[in-house]
């Protein structure tokens, strides 16, 4: 049972930046440039570790994960909003700290916690921008996304806090996402 949620985490993972690429181009979505910097940093760092480690099951999914965040960040240049403000610099300066703090750690709990949080400081400028302005974003992209993550919780054979607790971040933060952007919907059906 394990595989085939293993498969479907992946094929959900790889489909998402394809919609949110198709929505940028469009112009129905403006990424957080500051977000997308960090993202390809965490994603860069995380598929280079893994290739050290000579792993041979993660490094291909890290790999496309890379690669999807170059070129988001890439379109984020021309076609996105934000990147300089206070706030921006601000948790960009943390997300960076984070990230050296998680390369530095030889504890490899420590260093998922450090990630974790360089992460979630990098998306507080996507979050606020999506809360002031959801027509910015596309909900598929972020539910797409819910679903991997819940498939792989549900492939977990260990139900620790080090296994779950990544999984369970990026469930919780593109829910947040997909809730803010579909907020106004709910809120005001008959403005839609």
């Amino acid at each position: 049972m394990q595989t085939p949620l293993i498969i479907m985490s992946s094929i959900l993972a790889l489909i998402s930046p394809f919609i949110y690429a198709k929505a940028i181009l469009s112009g129905e979505a403006k990424p957080h440039r500051t977000t997308r910097l960090v993202l390809l940093i965490i994603t860069t760092l995380t598929t280079a570790s893994l290739f050290v480690q000579h792993d041979q099951v993660a490094i291909w999914l890290a790999a496309v994960s890379t690669l999807q965040s170059i070129i988001i960040f890439t379109l984020s240049l021309k076609y996105g909003m934000g990147g300089w403000s206070k706030l921006d610099i601000l948790c960009l300066l943390f997300a960076v700290t984070g990230i050296i703090l998680w390369q530095i750690t030889s504890n490899p709990v420590i260093a998922l916690y450090f990630a974790i949080g360089a992460d979630f400081i990098g998306m507080i400028p996507a979050l606020i921008k999506t809360y002031r302005m959801p027509e910015t974003e596309v909900w598929m992209f972020y539910f797409l996304d819910v679903g991997a993550a819940s498939f792989s919780l549900l492939a977990l054979n260990e139900w620790s806090l080090q296994q779950f607790s990544y999984p369970l971040y990026l469930l919780s933060i593109n829910l947040a996402m997909v809730l803010l952007i579909i907020r106004p919907r709910i809120l005001h059906p008959q403005d839609i």
